[in-house]
């Protein structure tokens, strides 16, 4: 067994480990046999049992509630950068796999069994983010890795997440290889859309909405729809590609309206999009205050609830948002809601939208249940990893 510091589990503490989790939480830790407030951040460790048997190599941060974060089981070889090679590879089979394209998330953390390390892939460039001390201790292995497997043209890393606080990580975004374009191409579902990574939301695409905006395509032939929280117009430009009438985009952001537009051209739709740039909730209020009605109406904002003390002022603005898209539906629309809150359960998402729809006198069908696309796989033994929800719903009148 290589040599690093041991940190011993307290008794019986060793069983989520064992049927495959990777976090092992501080009051699961024996201080008293292996204190660890003065380990730094980010430092390899060795897991052992309350009796002294090895379990894991992870990587430590005493001032978080997940205290390691586990990435190897063999007790012979410490994590390396040919672990983060051969984690890489696996990870890349699968995209090859399901995706006849370059484009997707390469890498989704715990569930790629690469905890704190996210890698969206968009054809020849890859953009990286790192969101724990343990990743961040391990940065330049995973460049090397990266470079290793894909000979990229750039890498980017897009470390600005709010996450990199919790774990006492400065916020920054730097070119790691080679030199990212100011604006580069994403082909999704068929569609082709430009984005900035370098100062794009996250690392510049949603990538796991995927499956649920293919899923549209069935709804929107000939359809007036109504795309809010659009960003770069993702649902919306698909929508007019796959034959909307008409779609009206409302995003905050100007520069997002700006991609909409050039998305909107690149695509040959752009006489059927246009944008309202503005708060959502006063966009929504706007449109129905001038009577306006659509067939479809999608709304998929960002996380209400980042954190559980969030849930009741979260829940709130989701049933605020439901019930004003519900309000701007014809008589027999389609209303798709979208979560990406874990801490908002899937079946609280219906009880809103029932809720919002029996508010305004009207009843809801749910004809599809949406969730995050195989590039984000879900791992079994972490809840956390299963987060985003699209419910399609038809909404008629009494």
């Amino acid at each position: 067994m290589t040599s690093c510091p041991v940190i011993r589990l307290k008794k019986d503490e060793d069983r989520r480990i064992r049927a495959g989790h990777l976090w092992v939480f501080s009051n699961e830790i024996d201080v008293a046999v292996t204190p660890i407030a003065k380990m730094s951040p980010g430092e390899m460790v060795a897991v052992h049992t309350h009796g002294g048997k090895f379990l894991a190599y992870g990587y430590i941060n005493p001032a978080s509630l997940i205290s390691i974060r586990i990435l190897g089981r063999d007790p012979d070889f410490l994590p390396t950068e040919s672990l983060l090679v051969h984690r890489i590879k696996v990870a890349l089979s699968l995209r090859e796999r399901l995706f006849a394209q370059p484009y997707y998330r390469l890498v989704f953390g715990e569930s790629d069994f690469l905890p704190g390390l996210v890698v969206d892939r968009y054809g020849d460039y890859l953009v990286v983010q790192i969101t724990t001390a343990g990743m961040e201790n391990l940065k330049e292995a995973i460049i090397a890795a990266l470079d290793k497997v894909f000979r990229p043209k750039a890498i980017l890393l897009r470390n600005d997440s709010g996450a990199r606080e919790i774990e006492g990580l400065a916020s920054y975004v730097e070119s790691a290889v080679g030199e990212m374009p100011e604006e580069i191409d994403v082909l999704d579902t068929g569609v082709q859309y430009r984005v900035s990574v370098l100062q794009g939301q996250k690392t510049g695409w949603y990538y796991d909405q995927r499956m649920n905006r293919r899923y549209l395509a069935d709804i929107v032939k000939d359809a007036r729809v109504l795309d809010v929280f659009c960003y770069v117009g993702a649902w919306g430009v698909k929508a007019a590609v796959d034959g909307a009438s008409e779609v009206i985009c409302v995003d905050a952001s100007a520069n997002a309206l700006a991609f909409v537009e050039q998305n909107a051209q690149l695509n040959k739709v752009e006489a059927r999009v246009s944008g309202i740039q503005g708060d959502a909730f006063d966009a929504m209020k706007a449109l129905r205050a001038d009577k306006e009605k659509f067939d479809v109406v999608v709304v998929d904002p960002p996380a209400f609830i980042k954190r559980k003390k969030d849930f009741k002022n979260g829940l709130e603005a989701y049933t605020r948002l439901n019930q004003l898209a519900v309000q701007l539906l014809n008589k027999d629309g389609i209303l798709v809601s979208g979560s990406c809150s874990h801490h908002l359960p899937r079946h609280e998402l219906q009880k809103v939208m029932l809720q919002s729809a029996r508010h305004n006198d009207r009843n809801m069908q749910i004809i599809h249940q949406g969730y995050q696309g195989p590039d984000h796989p879900i791992h079994p033994a972490i809840p956390e990893t299963d987060y985003l929800k699209a419910i399609f719903a038809r909404v008629t009148m009494v």
